[in-house]
Formats: C-alpha cells, structure tokens, sequence
C-alpha cells in the first residue's frame, strides 16, 4: 500500500523564482531553505507526488500562484558546501550535511493568482495553525491538510 498523498505551501520570491521560471524548466531543485522547520518537512515529511502550491511571497499581490508536485525524495543541498553560494554553511560537509531539498516539477500555472487577501478572509475555515493566516508565521514550506488544499482550490477563479 502507497502512502497517503500529502500537501504542501512552498514560498518563493517571484524575482528570484516564480511558477513561470519552474514552468520553464519543468524540474527545479528547492534549494536555499534554512530553517530548521522547512528542512525537516522537506526531509522527513514530503514524498514523491505530493501536491504543492506555489506561492509568490514579497511582491505587489502575494498568493498561490499554481501547482506543483515533489519529484524527489530528499537529497543535500549542494549550496551549503559552496563558498561562493549565498547559502553557503560552513558547518555543513558532505559527510554531514545540514540541509536537504527536494525537486519540484511544475503542474499547472493559474490564470489569476489567488491573493492572500482573498485567503485571510477565510482564516477560520483554514484553522488557527494555518502558516499562511497565522501572525508572525515566516515559513517557506509548510504542510497543508487536505481540507485546506481543497478550501483553497476552491477560491481558483476560472
């Protein structure tokens, strides 16, 4: 018997990569995530065909801006051992290495972005412990359940 399908938020600046860049490549690393929380769901929680949401953080209408999917089991982020690399972790060594990542293969774009304004007006029906509602909530990856995801795909405007 297969695993039960989870869900997932992934954040990215759409400057420095957005759901047109991973549409682009079809496959993209989910490299540079440094907190502890984000690498330990990435690493220990997300499996191969887990729906994720991509969200456009820092810009003039952040929302979940299309679907995606995980392509890879976890594997080291190569960028912790690079010296040259803003990611760079000089604690890190490929013998022991601090930070994970996985591939993350583009699904669909949406024609409208779905607006985090949008989103908070339904923050009760996400739940108290939703990252993207909750005050002072800075995570990168986070779990959606699947009444979220469903709430969620829901607000998409055709």
């Amino acid at each position: 018997m297969s695993p039960r399908k989870r869900y997932w938020m992934m954040k990215s600046e759409p400057d420095a990569f957005s759901i047109d860049d991973l549409a682009r490549v079809g496959t993209e690393p989910w490299n540079g995530v440094r907190n502890y929380q984000a690498r330990n769901f990435m690493r220990d929680g997300m499996q191969v065909g887990d729906g994720v949401m991509f969200y456009h953080s820092n810009c003039k209408v952040p929302g979940i801006a299309g679907l995606a999917r995980v392509a890879s089991h976890a594997y080291p982020d190569s960028t912790q051992f690079d010296p040259k690399s803003h990611y760079f972790d000089p604690k890190a060594t490929p013998e022991t290495p601090r930070w994970f990542l996985v591939d993350v293969a583009f699904e669909r774009k949406f024609k409208q972005v779905i607006a985090l304004e949008d989103i908070r007006q339904h923050a009760d029906a996400l739940g108290e412990g939703f990252a993207l509602t909750a005050r002072g909530s800075r995570l990168s990856v986070f779990p959606v359940t699947t009444a979220q995801w469903k709430l969620l795909l829901g607000l998409e405007k055709p």
